[in-house]
């Protein structure tokens, strides 16, 4: 059990139960999670828990809604600075890397609600998520054929399933092997694979 101060502002004590979501799910099957083991991870009792959150759906919610804002304004934040469509790319690449070996709990969240069979608003959202990181990828590609960068019969739409689809593999394996962190020095030149199967032809 951790100790935490019992006594903190709503907002804070909702911010450190998602936090404790995240690090168990690095810990544990996702689905196996509890409300008993996300109080105890906090130290609390599960009344205190239920005075934040009416239920466990409410909790994933929260959890998956904290999940797409940073994944994606860490992406947003890695293409703004690079010098080009295909360098921006690589940016959010790494950087989606990056926020897994951060938060290893994520990627077997995510891929938990997707396999649900029932129509859950923390599914919706992970849905959501691959739309907005899609579209992200399609306008990086589409201007990376404008500037000759790509290939100009590139199909963008098979490229970005395929740019989320290479970092899933990524993460796949990585927690087959037990070693998330590794996927931090296999990512470079798996996207230099990726990146000349869409470039433009020389």
């Amino acid at each position: 059990m951790n100790e935490r101060p019992q006594y903190m502002p709503a907002e804070e004590r909702r911010a450190a139960t998602v936090q404790a979501v995240v690090d168990l799910a690095a810990e544990q099957n996702p689905a196996e999670i509890t409300t008993t083991d996300i109080a105890d991870r906090m130290g609390l009792t599960q009344g205190a828990l239920f005075r934040h959150f009416p239920t466990k759906g409410a909790i994933l919610e929260a959890t998956m809604s904290w999940v797409s804002e940073r994944l994606l304004t860490s992406v947003d934040k890695a293409a703004a600075g690079a010098s080009s469509p295909t360098a921006a790319l690589e940016a959010m690449f790494m950087a989606h890397v990056d926020f897994v070996a951060k938060h290893p709990g994520v990627p077997r969240m995510l891929f938990g609600e997707l396999q649900r069979p029932d129509e859950t608003l923390a599914k919706r959202l992970v849905q959501t998520l691959i739309r907005q990181y899609e579209q992200r990828l399609r306008r990086l590609m589409e201007a990376g054929k404008a500037q000759d960068e790509l290939d100009a019969e590139l199909n963008v739409d098979a490229a970005a399933v395929l740019f989320i689809g290479t970092i899933q593999g990524l993460v796949m394996q990585s927690l087959l092997a037990g070693k998330v962190r590794q996927i931090r020095r296999d990512a470079p030149a798996v996207f230099a694979i990726y990146r000349r199967g869409i470039g433009a032809a020389e």
